[in-house]
């Protein structure tokens, strides 16, 4: 049967402009009449070479995901797109997509997640494109995203085409005397072929066997199928390994955000000394959290070093030399330290896993992270909860080691990054835009003079300011400039404390202050971070006088 597309006249929406990860708003502005349509024309328009492609669709399966695959399939056909793949039921993790992407050699995909944003009726949604690098998309191709969202009059869509997205198959359609195809296909098969290419699964298969207790908590989002096919089905993990595995499109009225506050029903699992490992990921599986016996947390920065720095238990780098090291900025130190014991090239980049993709790219990059929960190689060109846990447990099983020994090995050998994370969440825009706009004026070079060499003191501890600045990124690969990252200030001991807004919520601005301090000493490595962290924790407040603007006496998160 032949189809001819429509145009359909439309008027701009405000405020249209992808963030580091794509477009996030509240689920009732994505339902509104043309706001779907509008910002998806404007992300086909931006595809180079969009005649003739292939683009793989996909989400985290939480609420508005299939009627928003619907209207894709729908203007894609439209815009002469040539084939789309789409996970079956409109399902794929955010880096299975990125592998897809990928062995596909396809043009680009689009994703259908708000990550670990809440789901449902009144949650969050969200769209992001990826190239095809199968990483996010580049602040070129955003901001033209961006443009287009304020000049759209009308939008490309064939509205009697009808797909299953829940039946594996293809199925060929003629638009406008093109031929268009959609092929639905397994959420889980080529992410875990991949996953069979990078890790030893014999040896992972005799680490359960054993004596260890694993527990994977998927906070039902999208990991559920990928947790049970690779840990229940292939690797033989007991009943009762994988928990929360039953996707939600509302996350079961959750927050599907792995850390101590969000998933904190795991950290009391483990705490009561029963498993050895717990992992649990974010709603569209690109984050993840680690845990070892009686809950022991393991920092995101502390994992992206234990993992570069015991890359070759890992087959996938055993075989090769790891290329390069990378962490975001406000991540901390620890991945510093592995890389100049290595002798690895390091790289420092802002907040945003598009940062990584150029490097990897030029094959200058395998190991990185973020200390937002994501950690990654250049397997694919996203971060991956799933590569995280698997990473860890190859460790775990050629070392013979737990958790904890394993991290007490690792500040023993590079001594230890105290890290931690506050987040202000929901906090009035005007008031953080004014505690920014503050901190920046203090550390510009105008008053650097000022502020240079100035002392802190708290508790009996005393820090004085070396290096202040609004962190600035030349990407080494294309030369492109990244500024306002964030403010950093760097005092004469190496501690650092940083300030930015972050760029992932729907709503309001989320304040993110981090706190890193290096220690040494091996008989300090076991404290408590939030107490060796205190004063300086508080000295930062005193610097940014957030809670006297921001009205915000605690954080909504710590990690």
């Amino acid at each position: 049967m032949s189809h001819t597309s429509q145009k359909v006249a439309t008027t701009p929406f405000e405020g249209q402009k992808p963030g580091t990860s794509g477009l996030r708003k509240h689920v009732p502005v994505f339902q509104q009449a043309n706001y779907t349509e509008n910002f998806v024309q404007c992300t086909l328009s931006a595809v180079d070479d969009l005649k003739g492609s292939t683009l793989v669709v996909g989400g985290d399966g939480r609420y508005y995901m299939k009627e928003a695959v619907a209207v894709i399939i729908r203007m894609a056909a439209a815009n002469g797109v040539k084939k789309l793949i789409i996970g079956q039921n409109g399902v794929f993790s955010t880096p299975a997509l990125s592998c897809v992407i990928r062995k596909r050699k396809a043009n680009g995909g689009i994703i259908l997640t708000a990550s670990h944003n809440p789901g449902g009726p009144k949650g969050d949604f969200g769209i992001k494109y990826n190239t095809a690098n199968g990483g996010p998309a580049p602040e070129g191709v955003t901001n033209k995203i961006f443009e287009l969202t304020k000049t759209l009059t009308e939008y490309r869509i064939c509205p009697d085409i009808n797909m299953d997205i829940g039946q594996i198959g293809s199925k060929d359609f003629t638009v406008d005397g093109n031929a268009f195809t959609v092929e639905i296909v397994d959420s889980v098969e080529d992410y875990l072929g991949l996953m069979k290419e990078i890790f030893d699964f014999d040896s992972l298969k005799k680490l359960f066997s054993g004596s260890l207790k694993v527990v994977i908590n998927a906070m039902h989002g999208v990991m559920g199928p990928y947790a049970k096919r690779i840990f229940l089905q292939e690797l033989g993990a007991p009943d009762g390994t994988c928990i929360n595995c039953e996707p939600k499109d509302d996350f079961g009225g959750h927050h599907p955000d792995p850390n101590l506050t969000y998933a904190k029903d795991l950290v009391d699992l483990l705490k009561k000394g029963e498993h050895g490992f717990g992992a649990a990921f974010d709603g569209d599986g690109d984050r993840n959290m680690i845990l070892g016996l009686n809950g022991f947390f393991v920092t995101p920065s502390d994992s992206v070093a234990v993992i570069a720095a015991n890359a070759k238990c890992i087959p996938y780098f055993a075989t090769g030399k790891v290329k390069g090291l990378s962490r975001s900025m406000p991540t901390s130190g620890a991945l510093d330290r592995v890389a100049q014991a290595e002798g690895l090239e390091f790289f420092e980049v802002p907040t945003g896993w598009k940062f990584f993709g150029n490097l990897m790219d030029a094959s200058r990059l395998s190991i990185c992270g973020e200390e937002s929960f994501g950690t990654g190689s250049d397997h694919i060109r996203e971060k991956d909860g799933l590569w995280a846990v698997l990473s860890w447990l190859s460790i775990m099983a050629t070392r013979q080691l737990s958790v904890e020994e394993i991290l007490k090995s690792h500040w023993g050998k590079y001594g230890r990054n105290f890290f931690t994370r506050y987040d202000y969440e929901n906090v009035d825009s005007e008031p953080a835009n004014k505690m920014m706009a503050n901190l920046r004026e203090m550390v510009s070079e105008s008053n650097a003079a000022n502020f240079i060499n100035k002392e802190y003191s708290n508790s009996g501890k005393a820090y004085q300011v070396g290096k202040a600045d609004d962190f600035e990124y030349t990407d080494p690969i294309d030369g492109s400039v990244s500024k306002k990252q964030g403010v950093r200030i760097i005092f004469k001991d190496g501690s650092r404390i940083i300030f930015r807004l972050s760029g992932t919520g729907s709503s309001g601005a989320t304040v993110r202050m981090y706190i890193d301090s290096y220690e040494a000493d091996e008989s300090q490595h076991m404290k408590d971070a939030q107490e060796v962290l205190k004063p300086l924790v508080q000295i930062a407040l005193e610097i940014s006088q957030l809670r006297e603007l921001t009205g915000r006496q605690e954080p909504t998160v710590i990690t």
